[in-house]
């Protein structure tokens, strides 16, 4: 039997059941007793391993198996659920959903996935899956990455003791889990400590050693005359410490080390971020059916399009019978191509609707990225999410995903504190993120809200003005709405340090783009010490747009409904200059002109001695310009078609379209324009 026929279903299948497995298991996190949630896991990864041992992928089916066997003990009550078992499960259903990517592209599904079996069969045996040898190769393994959290001076100390012949060393202490008197135990071995060396740093700090914020491990840094065999045998002599290692720190080894890991996870970050949109387009490449009542149909997303472009091309032709039917003055032709607009018009909101995807497509993906970040910061955070069901066309969704990543990570790292900070502030240890999605019009907003720190205007200002985004002087006219929007420009970070999260200046200003790119908008409102709110703004759909039509010179020109404010006349004796800017007073703000037949060039073939000037005032956030042009002709729904490759640098043209007569009219970018 010829299975690749089936291999279609098989993907779109597993990746719902891989999805049913990651949010059951976030449940499952906050509510370990309930065994009704293991049972929903262990179904999805039932029914997973016979679709793969079916289908022939052999690796699958056997991991899956084994993942099936520790949830079968859990729900049997023969293994005792814990966090650590949590995180492998975790572990094979990432492995399982990389195989699954790895199908869908055309490959065979392989995958290295021994350390997860090794781990899932210690579980099966009743042992932990992570034992001392393991704790050693973790400790080897951070050893590196805690190098980088040395201030200037600690490194300072620590080359010049290495150059007076003192060997540096990183120890990592375990206490035993039984312990009472952590914060007595670590005293005894920082006493341990100074007696062969001199201590430079710990983690965490002492002061949270001393009042016992901390699981059962921790790291100091010494310096000493002492061996490594020595440090380690004086140290274990202190009761209830389960496990010690002393790795020496070869600074310049450890630097290099360092340097390599935070390319090699930047790059990751990069890849984590790019692959789920991947597997958001594949999903909604699959997804989209025509939805009833009782029953649903999956349709190829090729046959949509197909569809979409048919369709199109009858919206144009739609166009110029009516514009024929105008010119003819028939009243049968008339009546007939008001019906037809009318079914076409039904037929518009049906296509469409059969494009639009829930946000549900890239939401699911949030909630395991947030508790793995959390987890990286050491931060609590609950993540709310409300209107998933909420539906965007297809093309959007596709480019949506990346900004949302970006505005999470970010209120991740710099919106909600550390617990102790939030503790230390009257604040509950966890912090909320709430994503919420909603209709309003012919619009989808998105709110990314958190209850952190909020943005510190005056320290945006400081850097905004250390990076010249602005001038001292030009700082002291923007409202908090301006100083927020800061935060937007390229290459700016407030960040203090580097990280795998943030820091290199490259994010936030790429989330405005792509919005904007979608004819969207973001706005942020922020209360320090509270939290800050980004609210975004996109279409419903990008294949359809009303736009107003105009006119320069013999050439027409589409303006996007959506960037206008309003049309007004206006006398030429009004128009002033400033800082050689032509400008009018609208009411009450200055408001700079633009003349349209300049910015494209136009031939000028009829000279007009009209004193007035027609102009369309449009926005992009709060900046308003006023476009300059011959004459309006009106309203009209416009199919949106692509410039092609080789002309996709034309400036402040996003595309064409063509009119009922026959004619090509430019789609006007007002978002370039007034940038």
């Amino acid at each position: 039997m010829d299975m690749n026929q089936y291999l279609e279903v098989f993907i779109e299948e597993s990746k719902e059941h891989l999805q049913t497995c990651s949010e059951q298991l976030l449940v499952l996190e906050k509510n370990p007793e309930d065994l009704s949630i293991v049972n929903e896991i262990f179904r999805s990864a039932h029914t997973l391993k016979g679709m793969s041992a079916t289908m022939g992928y052999e690796d699958l089916a056997n991991l899956t198996h084994k993942m099936e066997n520790v949830l079968d003990g859990i729900r049997n009550n023969q293994i005792q659920l814990t966090p650590e078992i949590i995180d492998v499960v975790f572990m094979a259903v990432d492995d399982l959903e990389a195989m699954i990517y790895s199908i869908a592209e055309g490959g065979d599904g392989k995958r290295d996935v021994s350390d997860a079996v090794r781990k899932l069969q210690l579980i099966e045996k009743g042992e932990s899956p992570v034992g001392p040898g393991e704790k050693e190769s973790a400790a080897s393994a951070e050893t590196a990455e805690k190098i980088s959290g040395f201030d200037q001076f600690e490194l300072t100390v620590l080359q010049q003791s290495k150059d007076q012949g003192f060997n540096s060393f990183q120890i990592t202490v375990e206490l035993r889990e039984d312990c009472l008197l952590k914060a007595a135990r670590v005293f005894m071995i920082f006493e341990v400590l100074e007696q062969v060396g001199e201590v430079i740093k710990s983690n965490p700090p002492v002061d949270e050693l001393e009042e016992e914020h901390f699981d059962q491990r921790f790291e100091v840094t010494i310096v000493t005359k002492e061996s490594k065999d020595v440090i380690e045998k004086r140290i274990m002599k202190v009761s209830e410490v389960d496990f010690v290692q002393a790795l020496p720190l070869d600074l310049q080894n450890v630097k290099e080390a360092a340097s390599l890991e935070e390319e090699k996870n930047s790059r990751a970050v990069l890849e984590q971020e790019k692959q789920p949109d991947k597997a958001v387009s594949q999903k909604a490449a699959s997804k989209p059916a025509i939805k009833q009542s009782n029953k649903t149909i999956r349709v190829n997303i090729e046959r949509l399009d197909i569809l979409m472009n048919l369709f199109e091309e009858l919206v144009i032709d739609r166009g110029r019978l009516d514009q024929i039917s105008k010119e003819i003055n028939n009243q049968e032709l008339n009546e007939t191509v008001e019906r037809m607009s009318r079914v076409t018009g039904d037929l518009q909101t049906i296509v469409l609707n059969m494009r639009m995807v829930p946000v549900e497509t890239v939401f699911n993906r949030f909630p395991k990225m947030i508790r793995q970040l959390a987890r990286d910061l050491h931060k609590k955070v609950n993540l709310e999410i409300a209107g998933a069901e909420t539906e965007l066309d297809r093309t959007v969704i596709d480019e949506i995903g990346d900004p949302l990543v970006h505005l999470l990570r970010n209120a991740i790292d710099h919106g909600i504190e550390t617990p102790e900070i939030r503790k230390a502030n009257g604040k509950d240890e966890e912090g909320q993120i709430k994503l919420k999605a909603y209709h309003s019009g012919n619009h989808v907003f998105i709110e990314i809200e958190d209850n952190g720190a909020g943005i510190n205007k005056d320290k945006v200002l400081n850097k905004a003005i250390s990076n010249g985004i602005i001038t001292k002087e030009g700082a002291l006219s923007l409202t908090d709405k301006q100083i927020f929007e800061l935060i937007f420009a390229s290459g700016f970070s407030t960040a203090d340090k580097i990280s795998d999260v943030s820091g290199r200046g490259v994010g936030l200003d790429v989330v405005k783009n792509t919005i904007e790119s979608l004819g969207g908008s973001v706005t942020i409102d922020s209360k320090e010490g509270h939290g800050s709110k980004f609210l975004i703004q996109l279409p419903l759909t990008l294949s359809i747009i009303s736009v107003m039509l105009v006119e320069i010179q013999k050439e027409k020109y589409a303006i996007p409904l959506s960037s206008i404010i309003e049309t007004a006349i206006i006398k030429k004796d009004e128009i002033m200059n400033a800082h050689d800017q032509q400008v009018i007073d609208f009411r009450g703000k200055v408001l700079p002109l633009l003349f349209l037949k300049d910015v494209f060039e136009v031939p000028e073939e009829n000279e007009t001695d009209s004193e007035f000037l027609s102009v369309v005032i449009v926005r992009k956030g709060d900046k308003l310009a006023g476009l300059v042009v011959d004459s309006f002709i009106g309203q009209l729904e416009i199919v949106l078609k692509s410039l092609g490759n080789y002309l996709n640098s034309a400036f402040a043209i996003s595309g064409a379209t063509i009119l009922g007569d026959g004619q090509v009219a430019l789609i006007v970018d007002c978002n370039a324009l007034i940038h």
